[in-house]
């Protein structure tokens, strides 16, 4: 089972804000997910980015890997998926 860390989108019609999740590649966007790490909005400017850093550390260790879209809010908060590399490597 490839775990994935992703968006799920929440919210009303045309208000949307995401959480991001730790969930197994085969369910649906919206479907069963293991734990939540954090949230996305981005419709506050600046774009609201909150997550819980040392959760998403552990899940990338374990070998979770985040789509492009969550690498890249990740990267603007400061983890790289570089950085997890180096840390498995310790």
């Amino acid at each position: 089972m490839a775990l994935r860390i992703r968006l799920a989108r929440m919210g009303a019609k045309k208000k949307p804000f995401y959480r991001i999740v730790v969930a197994a590649s085969e369910s649906p966007r919206n479907g069963r997910f293991i734990e939540i790490l954090g949230n996305y909005d981005p419709k506050k400017e600046p774009a609201e980015i909150n997550f819980k850093k040392d959760r998403v550390l552990e899940w990338l260790s374990r070998g979770a890997e985040p789509t492009l879209t969550v690498s890249h809010l990740l990267q603007k908060k400061g983890i790289s998926v570089k950085q997890r590399e180096a840390d498995a490597a310790l």
